[in-house]
């Protein structure tokens, strides 16, 4: 065999020659170059390292663990075409269990050799931490002088201890302290812990089945988490070095009751005040049942029921008002202090449907509002901010139709001045005089607006009859009350209206903090599909700015927008201005105070707040109902009702509209309003009318596509109104059919009994002259003596000339049979008469 250098063997074996180098070097060969020769010597010897070295061979060459490979090839043909040739490898690996065991062993042996290491550390660390400080503290000795030393008597010499020997007996004695108190201590703890476990296991036994002695499942199961728990709790205190850890709870008994301050609202449950106690709501149960009080974990308590319990059972009550975020939320908006400024007086026209109110604003702010009104009649509370030569007016124009009384009445109590516009031609109304008494209640003065003296048959002088028997005295006559004439035509008198509003607002000295967070009124809210609720609020003192957050009734929100009566944009409104604002969070009720807060959270409150109470003063309103109509519903029967679900365009509508339909309401036929909202009508409002058989109702508003689609499959009755005449009229006939009809008698015919016949097959026979009417056969009758009625019943029989009758008229003879009736007298009267149903009205 030819020489082998290294280069060759490397290539052989199939590994670097560097590699080769290095193995050769391990193995104690020397060291050599690429170009060396190997024998076969060198090649046992590398052979024999590499073996010993081998990590997976026992010492006596046997492996430690074998891996077993297989590989498998097979063909897939698909259709007679070219295959494919699929190749599966398998690999399975076998270790020795005595490989395992000595890895773990010597494991085992590193870590116990690690730790006697650090020990030892430890250990000579102490010791010579305790030899310092033992020599620090033994004294020097000192040394005797000569003379003394020679005279002294030789003694033994006692064994002298170096401080190396005397640092280890201390240390040993420590040692031995230390391990008899260690030792001490896990015997008591042991103790203690056999003695929880005992205590422990004791009720756990017995909660299985419920007798004692014998453990159900629900026992067993118990306690073995039991000890399922002590031992992890022993587990964790042996990593902590052995420390066993209490699993005691902290609570300890108090040896005196806790008496607790308890806040009590103006309401609250049963359950609510026995948390707020501390205590089981069953056991306020009780005690109120001992003071004769059977009540609920749900029911709620007044304030003083609460505070009378919460006294008896010994804690301390404490009254808490509901509103009082509220209160102080207010208090801080009236705080506001600032300089009075002028302000523009607020002016509310007034008076009976279609007597030129809106005209008259038409011809003042150049614009035609009233041709946009259906019906030509105003059904909002329009508010017009209006510039003029002589200052600027703000101008409120309420509607004049009845069933408007409460926005007239809000329009009164929001203005500094009333102007009441009467037509010439029609003289004093209803609406008329109301408004008049609106503006008494509201303290407020009044301007008489005598508006169509153009119009033929105006007669002004009527008018200021008619309003002096009302104590509305005019100022030519020697009263205090400005009456002008004017024309919204054509324009006559309207300069003159003007100057007599501006005189009196110069006059009442009108002024308001212009700086500060605003304050006003909600003139009008409604809901619009693409801004959302939107209210037309009235300024009345301060600036409302864009950004502000405001608190209007029940809803609250940050201004996002803010615009003028012309639609245009704008960033602040002072004293008497009307705007238009967006950003609410819903649409606040016509006539609700508005004020800015600088705290968001706490208008929030105090919305939810409002709207809380609201509902469950609803709720009481409607159970009170319920108790009050429960025994009249009893004793006259079931009432007729029309339910109906209003949506209309603002607010106020929705206000005139249920008050308008309540008042048609009476002991026979009532109308009950399910539901009333702003906007449109939608999917669910239909979905209530289904569930309540409802009429629904749309006031200058529609249905949405969902809505009707619904209204088409179900059949539910929907109809649209732009005039709150109509509505109120069809309501009225729709609860007029409702009613029963009344039965009305009327007399067809009389005849008078001349003579009797007795006859063996009919009985007595009254023979009789038809006096008055006429005298069928199928109709009742009444017999009458001495105009006494003494029986009422049905002819049997109706004969002329022995030939039976339908009829007889006035003027003829006939013999009458009177069912079930032989008491026939001569001088009887005998009335026929015949039923009519009149169908009645409200």
């Amino acid at each position: 065999m030819s020489e082998m250098t290294v280069k060759d063997f490397a290539q052989q074996v199939g590994v670097p020659v560097d590699q080769l180098l290095e193995q050769f070097e391990a193995a104690g060969i020397e060291a050599r170059s690429a170009e060396d020769t190997v024998s076969e010597e060198d090649k046992g010897k590398l052979l024999t390292h590499l073996r010993s070295k081998r990590e997976g061979e026992e010492s006596d060459g046997t492996p430690r663990k074998v891996t077993l490979k297989r590989k498998k090839t097979s063909e897939l043909r698909q259709g007679g075409g070219k295959g494919v040739t699929v190749e599966v490898r398998k690999k399975r690996t076998y270790v020795k269990r005595s490989a395992i065991e000595e890895e773990e062993q010597q494991k085992r042996e590193a870590e116990e050799a690690e730790r006697a290491k650090a020990e030892e550390e430890e250990r000579k660390r102490r010791e010579a931490e305790e030899a310092e400080r033992a020599a620090a503290e033994t004294p020097e000795p000192e040394e005797a002088p000569a003379e003394t030393a020679e005279e002294a008597p030789e003694e033994p010499a006692e064994p002298q201890l170096t401080p190396e020997e005397i640092q280890r007996q201390a240390e040993e004695e420590a040692r031995r302290k230390e391990e008899e108190a260690r030792k001490e201590a896990e015997r008591r703890a042991e103790e203690e812990r056999e003695r929880r476990e005992a205590e422990k296991e004791k009720p756990l036994e017995n909660t299985g089945s419920g007798k004692p002695g014998k453990g159900g499942k629900g026992g067993k199961a118990a306690k073995g988490r039991t000890q399922q728990n002590q031992k992890g709790g022993r587990r964790k205190g042996g990593r902590r070095g052995g420390r066993e850890e209490s699993t005691e709870h902290g609570f300890e008994k108090p040896s005196k009751p806790v008496i607790r301050e308890v806040e009590i609202p103006e309401t609250i449950t049963v359950g609510d005040l026995a948390q707020r106690m501390s205590v089981k709501a069953a056991e306020v149960i009780k005690f109120m049942m001992k003071m004769g009080n059977m009540v609920t974990i749900n029911q709620s308590l007044d304030q003083d029921t609460a505070y009378l319990v919460v006294e008896e059972m010994g804690h301390k009550p404490k009254l808490v008002k509901e509103n009082e975020l509220e209160e102080s939320l207010l208090a801080e908006a009236s705080q506001a202090e600032g300089e009075q400024v002028h302000r523009a007086p607020v002016v509310t026209v007034m008076g009976h449907v279609d007597h030129g109110k809106t005209s008259l604003l038409d011809y003042i702010r150049r614009t035609k509002v009233a041709s946009g009104e259906a019906g030509g009649i105003t059904q909002h509370i329009g508010a017009y901010h209006v510039e003029t030569d002589r200052g600027m007016v703000t101008f409120l124009d309420t509607p004049g139709h009845e069933a408007f009384t409460a926005m007239r009445a809000r329009g009164a109590d929001a203005t500094d001045i009333v102007v009441v516009v009467v037509a010439a031609d029609d003289g004093v109304m209803p609406q008329t005089k109301e408004a008049i008494e609106h503006a008494r209640a509201g303290g407020v003065p009044i301007i008489v607006a005598v508006n169509k003296i153009d119009k033929e048959g105006a007669d002004p002088d009527r008018v200021k009859n008619d309003l002096a028997q009302m104590d509305v005295i005019p100022e030519d006559w020697g009263g205090e009350t400005m009456f002008v004439h004017v024309s919204a035509l054509d324009g006559q008198g309207v300069e003159d209206l003007l100057d007599s509003l501006l005189l009196q607002a110069e006059v009442m000295e009108l002024s308001a903090v212009a700086d500060g967070p605003a304050r006003g009124l909600v003139i009008e809210s409604r809901l619009d599909k693409g801004r959302g609720p939107v209210a037309d609020i009235l300024v009345q003192s301060g600036t409302l700015n864009r950004g502000d957050v405001i608190l209007a009734g029940n809803e609250y929100g940050r201004v996002r927008a803010m615009l003028n009566e012309a639609g245009e944009n704008i960033d602040k409104a002072g004293p008497s201005m009307p705007v238009e604002v967006l950003g609410l969070s819903g649409t606040p009720t016509s006539g609700d105070e508005v004020i800015a807060v600088e705290d968001e959270r706490k208008a929030r409150e105090v919305a939810e707040g409002r709207q809380a109470r609201e509902r469950e003063h609803k709720l009481a309103r409607q159970q009170a109902a319920k108790l009050e109509n429960l025994f009249t519903n009893m004793k006259e029967g079931e009432v007729p009702t029309l339910n109906l679900v209003v949506k209309a365009d603002v607010q106020g509508s929705v206000e005139a509209i249920v008050d308008a339909v309540q008042k048609l309401s009476g002991e026979e036929a009532q109308a009950k309003i399910v539901s009333s909202g702003v906007g449109a009508v939608t999917e669910s409002d239909v979905n209530l009318a289904l569930a309540s058989e409802a009429i629904v109702i749309g006031f200058n508003v529609r249905a949405d596509a969902s809505a009707k689609k619904l209204v088409q499959e179900e059949g539910v009755d929907l109809h649209y109104y732009s005039v709150i005449y109509d509505l109120v009229d069809e309501v009225k006939r729709a609860m007029s059919g409702m009613l029963s009809p009344e039965v009305k008698e009327e007399i067809v015919g009389t005849a008078e009994v001349r003579d009797v016949f007795r006859s063996p097959k009919f009985g007595a026979i009254a023979g009789c002259m038809v006096t008055e009417g006429v005298v069928r056969r199928q109709n009742p009758i009444r017999v009458l003596r001495e105009n006494v009625v003494i029986y009422e019943g049905q002819l049997e029989s109706l004969r002329r000339y022995k030939e039976d009758v339908n009829e007889v008229r006035q003027g003829m003879e006939c013999g009458i049979g009177v069912k079930n009736y032989n008491d026939v007298r001569e001088g009887d009267q005998i009335e026929v008469y015949h039923r009519v149903e009149v169908e009645r009205s409200l």
